[in-house]
């Protein structure tokens, strides 16, 4: 029976990884929607992310039956219940990409972003999806070194959210108030995106060690 559980854990964390991949491929495309005015991959990734919904609820039935069909304890009762809030974390990374797509979808055929503001947002794009991988690796690993590693790499993110603020205070910013709106809230969700990609490596850490990091440390 313990080899059926741990099985069954094994499967769990699959369900993990395998939506993680999904949300980093999605804001993979939404980037490119986004700076390519692609109205076609835009509703690529509306239209699937119902399936990063439906992943959730399977894993999260899963957990739930794991809780109350094997009681479990101690490193066992960690994993699963770091697996629902993980979910949650990895489906709401596929709400922001969703949101930069839907972001792309609103405005098209006209770019979104001005020309000279694109730049930062393909590096934001670039940075989210290799955090979204990074937290596969973690979950696949359980690798603390590169669960810490999350943290700073999300420093980045950190670093291009808040020179957006001084673009857009700049006196020669001269593409309106929409633009400046756009602009604002697209860094807030690929900011949000990284977070919770960092959130995602932190839970792994509490599996290992039992203790929730602030900082990631090893």
């Amino acid at each position: 029976m313990r080899d059926a559980y741990t099985e069954q854990l094994d499967e769990l964390a699959g369900f993990l990884a395998g939506m993680c991949n999904d949300v980093a491929t999605a804001m993979e495309k939404a980037t490119r929607a986004l700076l390519e005015a692609d109205l076609q991959l835009a509703e690529e990734v509306i239209a699937e992310d119902i399936h990063i919904d439906q992943i959730r609820y399977a894993a999260e039935e899963k957990a739930f039956a794991l809780l109350v069909l094997q009681a479990p304890v101690a490193t066992d009762l960690r994993n699963v219940v770091s697996a629902i809030h993980g979910a949650g974390d990895i489906e709401r990374m596929g709400d922001l990409a969703l949101h930069v797509a839907q972001a792309a979808r609103r405005r098209h055929p006209q770019p979104v972003l001005p020309a000279e503001i694109a730049p930062y947002f393909a590096e934001m794009g670039r940075i989210g999806v290799a955090l979204a991988r990074k937290a596969v690796e973690v979950i696949n690993t359980r690798d603390l070194a590169a669960a810490a590693e999350l943290e700073a790499d999300d420093d980045a993110m950190d670093d291009l959210h808040k020179h957006m603020f001084t673009v857009l205070m700049d006196r020669n910013w001269s593409h309106g108030v929409e633009a400046a709106v756009d602009v604002t809230l697209l860094a807030r969700f690929y900011e949000r995106y990284a977070d919770h990609a960092v959130a995602v490596a932190r839970r792994i850490v509490y599996v290992i060690t039992g203790q929730m990091p602030g900082p990631l440390s090893v």
